[in-house]
């Protein structure tokens, strides 16, 4: 869907390249631009103490990008930035405004080269106030400063840190979606824009429905115990097997008789007590009691079969192992192989990007690059000779391979 379109991405860590490794899988061509070093999830496994040939992590932002390392401190490494941009048909970074600004790659000074450039700038907390130029993390910007975390946290427990990169890679797809938006208004006009996404204003519209509630009634009911739910029917009961099982209701009373039915107490149907949704609250820890007694009769595949046959809304609580071997993730497109970064044809398991595509290409399109490796290939693009790119390697301007010849 993307084919053609040039990406510059001057972004490390895991939001911003996890929006450039999706407009990748979708078909762009993204150059990686890396510092020295190395982007510091190349990092990841070492830090702990191990060594693998790929990196899961690393490669699943980054997979079928290309690399190029520029040491942008320099003069001769910013102008090679800014000569990438000048080209392209996005730039997508998450360094800090006020460094940008100050290294000549803001967005109007981008722009006044590339008047088609698409911007995309991903921040910790957006592009104005007074912590516009703070750093930002997921567990920090996305989780903690929004609310998410405290809104989580079950009453009375501590707060406790997302998964790694939840919030980044939540933030990732609205990046994507914003990018394509403003690649769109370019191709129809002739001009770029900037385009403004942040880990902060991501995970308010996440969890939009609680924070419209919170502005509207300027209050919000505290994440309750399963004994303690508002709706104790829409909740979390466990097997005789000892797996849990998520149940969800509809509006109104259309499931209460299909749960009796389903957990073989038909005698409810009728109990005053729990026949509306007023009585269910009212008597909610009761109520959660006999169900999870009706639960625990029953396997897990027993109850599946039952709440199916009452067309009841159910899920399995899996483990991310569970999940792995799910048929219906497989179906769904969940799962696809990444290539090594070994370059012996062999594949390994990864997330797929979040939308499918039927019938279209829309999955890796290559290994994770190693560090430098496509700079001869960029730098090249722009016109450089064989000798001029071992003059830059050689002056430690770029990182990459020394000519052979």
């Amino acid at each position: 869907m993307l084919e053609g379109i040039r990406v510059i991405e001057y972004a490390t860590y895991m939001a911003a390249p996890g929006a450039g490794s999706i407009l990748s899988d979708w078909g762009a061509e993204v150059i990686k631009v890396e510092p020295p070093g190395g982007d510091p999830i190349r990092k990841f496994f070492a830090t702990l103490g191990t060594d693998y040939q790929d990196n899961p992590v690393f490669d699943f932002d980054n997979r079928g990008k290309k690399s190029i390392a520029i040491d942008t401190r320099t003069d001769e490494g910013n102008a090679l930035l800014r000569e990438l941009a000048k080209d392209a048909d996005v730039f997508l970074t998450n360094v800090r405004p006020g460094g940008l600004e100050r290294s000549g790659l803001g967005y109007e000074q981008l722009k006044a080269d590339n008047p088609k450039l698409v911007y995309c700038t991903l921040t910790g907390y957006g592009l104005e106030g007074p912590d516009a130029d703070k750093p930002g993390f997921d567990i920090a910007s996305f989780w903690a400063r929004s609310g998410v975390a405290s809104a989580t946290v079950p009453k009375g427990q501590d707060p406790f840190p997302c998964r790694t990169a939840f919030g980044d890679h939540t933030t990732s797809i609205a990046t994507a979606a914003g990018i394509c938006a403003a690649l769109v208004e370019a191709t129809k006009t002739g001009k770029g824009r900037l385009v403004e996404s942040s880990l902060l204003r991501t995970a308010l519209f996440a969890v939009g429905s609680d924070f419209a509630i919170q502005l509207f009634f300027g209050r919000l009911s505290s994440t309750k115990s399963r004994h303690e739910q508002n709706v104790p029917i829409t909740n979390f009961f466990k097997t005789s097997d000892d797996h849990w099982i998520c149940l969800v209701s509809r509006q109104g009373e259309a499931d209460w008789a299909p749960i009796c039915r389903a957990i073989g107490r038909e005698d409810l149907i009728d109990d005053e007590r729990f026949n509306s949704a007023k009585g269910r609250r009212r008597n909610v820890k009761e109520c959660v009691e006999i169900l999870d007694a009706g639960f625990a009769k029953y396997t897990r595949e027993e109850m599946a079969k039952r709440l199916d046959e009452q067309s009841l809304a159910w899920s399995p609580v899996q483990t991310l192992a569970e999940a792995a071997l799910d048929p219906q993730v497989k179906a769904a497109g969940g799962i696809v192989d990444v290539p090594s970064s070994a370059g012996d044809g062999t594949t390994f398991s990864s997330p797929a990007s979040p939308v499918r595509f039927p019938g279209a290409d829309d999955g890796p399109k290559g290994p994770a690059p190693r560090l430098g490796e496509h700079t001869r290939d960029v730098l090249a693009s722009l016109g450089r000779s064989s000798t001029e790119i071992d003059q830059l390697l050689e002056a430690g301007v770029v990182t990459g391979e020394l000519s052979t010849t």
